[in-house]
């Protein structure tokens, strides 16, 4: 594969400063359940900049914003940016970080609404959006809108390695179909990926995302990889995510080296109101340098023992969970609603 050893596409956890959200309204998916949903941002933005981060809140009017959040503890780290969106998920829209040479870019890739399944007209012109108003410094703003990639379909260890799935990346509704080889020629070129290692099992009821890796495994520090798991033999997971177990025990490091294999459980079942199950995983966390956000289902021994295994992986990073149940009504978690930035990556002074 070819590699560009100038690009290194930053691991998750490398300590990020600001996190990236687009606040539901009225004229979103979430217009039936803005008050539940308005509630758990309000948890979110909380959890946040209790921890030292930064939030930039994109929001269609501020005084709507204000309305929405109440008093927002820390509210100096909190920036309400005027903007127009489709939808939340920030992580699939919002910039990805890379550092070429000794030079920092955030990366500005194609969305188009998970392979042309809902609009994304106005998603994707929220990066230009932020470079226009400062908030990514122009210097640093690199147009990669020619090729289509969400930020939820790949996972970066940070030293050349990414882990995605076949059906996101290979989907014809992106990029025309392109092979594992064709793509791995791309990341290889625009993020700087050397080794990629290719899912092809994994799939949860409800997802639209055709099997975000973000759903499903995640890379950790110290060549571990994070997975969702099915124990349940009556669970209609259970076959799918067993031969996924199975492909992860094959995975090799770039030194020839099994993955170290830390496996979360499975959400017990959640319908929504029509009986159909929505994709409640708790592979879906933000992990930053000090902490890891953990979402919660209100399900008590397994977001419990969710919690208990992801500190096998990061074992000194602070634990926090948040109930979720209110976002994955619309088929996404917390990781989805989110996108970090790191420090030198976004306009501090904006804050000032």
């Amino acid at each position: 594969m070819m590699n560009n050893d100038n690009i290194r596409f930053l691991a998750e956890w490398e300590s990020p400063k600001a996190i990236l959200m687009a606040l539901p309204h009225e004229d979103t998916d979430w217009a039936y359940m803005l008050a539940e949903i308005h509630d758990c941002y309000c948890r979110m933005v909380t959890a946040f900049t209790d921890a030292g981060l930064k939030v930039i809140l994109l929001c269609r009017s501020k005084q709507e914003a204000l309305d929405a959040l109440g008093n927002i503890p820390h509210s100096e780290h909190l920036l309400l940016l005027e903007a127009d969106y489709n939808d939340t998920w920030t992580r699939d829209y919002g910039p990805l970080s890379v550092v070429r040479g000794a030079r920092q870019r955030s990366l500005d890739f194609g969305f188009n609404g998970w392979g042309l399944k809902f609009a994304s007209d106005r998603d994707n012109l929220v990066n230009l959006h932020l470079r226009d108003r400062f908030v990514i410094l122009p210097e640093q703003y690199r147009n990669e809108r020619d090729f289509t990639l969400e930020g939820g379909s790949v996972e970066s260890d940070g030293a050349g390695t990414l882990l995605t799935t076949a059906r996101c990346l290979t989907s014809s509704n992106r990029n025309g179909g392109k092979s594992k080889s064709e793509l791995n020629e791309i990341l290889a070129r625009r993020l700087g990926a050397s080794h990629v290692l290719w899912l092809d099992y994994g799939a949860l009821a409800g997802d639209d995302t055709d099997s975000h890796i973000d759903t499903l495994a995640r890379m950790a520090p110290g060549n571990t990889i994070i997975f969702t798991g099915c124990r349940n033999m009556d669970d209609e997971h259970f076959e799918e995510l067993l031969h996924m177990r199975g492909q992860l025990t094959l995975f090799r490091t770039p030194d020839g080296e099994s993955y170290n294999l830390v496996e979360l459980p499975l959400p017990d079942p959640i319908f929504d109101d029509d009986g159909r199950r929505l994709p409640a995983t708790y592979a879906n966390y933000l992990v930053t340098g000090s902490h890891i956000f953990m979402p919660t289902y209100g399900q008590p021994a397994n977001d419990r023992l969710a919690c208990q295994t992801i500190r096998i992986a990061f074992p000194d990073h602070v634990i926090v969970g948040i109930d979720c149940r209110a976002l994955i009504k619309q088929h996404g978690s917390l990781h989805c609603a989110t996108m970090q930035l790191y420090e030198g990556y976004f306009n501090d002074a904006v804050f000032n």
